[in-house]
């Protein structure tokens, strides 16, 4: 898949995420926010509740399952924290960080609580 097809695929997979947790009653707070360590797909609100998703887009869920790296884990991580500083609760956020799997076929599978350290 070429640069542009591979970044205008991966918009759109992050438009089908977004409007999942949409319709679970989360609101959109950035979209491919950057910071100095990185940057976050999606970041969501519910309630006082922040969520960091990162979206895995390939032809199965295995395959965008092993696209996630523990380096990356590590960026969103510190990503995340940046993110954090801004909020009025600061680091005591309530927080969760997911990962939503998107296949070949548009499927979405979001595994809650993917990364922790």
């Amino acid at each position: 898949m070429s640069g542009a097809m591979s970044y205008h695929s991966g918009l759109a997979a992050e438009g089908q995420v977004a409007a999942q947790y949409q319709a679970r009653n989360h609101s959109v707070a950035a979209r491919r926010w950057r910071g100095a360590s990185g940057e976050i797909d999606l970041i969501l609100r519910q309630g006082a509740l922040v969520v960091f998703v990162e979206v895995k887009r390939a032809d199965n869920f295995a395959r965008a399952a092993e696209r996630l790296s523990r380096t990356q884990m590590q960026r969103i991580w510190n990503a995340a924290s940046e993110f954090l500083a801004g909020e009025p609760a600061g680091q005591d956020t309530d927080v969760r960080f997911d990962v939503a799997l998107v296949d070949g076929r548009g499927c979405i599978r979001i595994v809650e609580n993917a990364i922790s350290f």
